[in-house]
């Protein structure tokens, strides 16, 4: 599965994502991991959760970015949830086709996997693809 919090820069995402990450932590008997571009949530997010930093390893773009979560998720068959931060950000703001693109096959690799994904977008609803949401919920 895959959720969405969406809304513009300012707009309480990240703090959202903050309170999901701990009430996740609170229900999993599995790892949790939280992946962002920069080291911005290092305080902010508790030991308990495996924290990533995506430029730390030089990650950007649609595939780059997938290909980072297959291997996560393949290195730890115990993981639950991952949530991403400032997602446009390491896939690139650009090209909101590729992204959907990308979150069908997150999709698929959710579904495979049992992870649930949950991602902060830095947009406006109106400007994702309307086909995003068949494979993906706003919360």
């Amino acid at each position: 599965m895959i959720s969405l919090i969406i809304g513009n820069k300012g707009s309480g995402k990240t703090k959202h994502l903050l309170q999901l990450i701990d009430e996740a932590l609170e229900k999993t008997d599995g790892n949790v991991v939280c992946i962002e571009k920069q080291p911005k949530l290092r305080y902010n997010v508790t030991y308990k959760a495996r924290l990533i930093n995506t430029d730390r390893f030089g990650v950007s773009g649609c595939d780059a970015f997938y290909g980072f979560l297959s291997g996560i998720i393949a290195s730890d068959h115990d993981i639950t949830e991952i949530f991403v931060d400032a997602t446009l950000k390491i896939v690139g703001k650009d090209d909101f086709e590729a992204f959907a693109d990308f979150l069908q096959r997150l999709y698929e690799l959710s579904r495979e996997s049992e992870v649930h994904f949950v991602l902060t977008v830095s947009a406006s609803e109106e400007e994702i693809p309307k086909r995003v949401f068949d494979f993906a919920k706003k919360i």
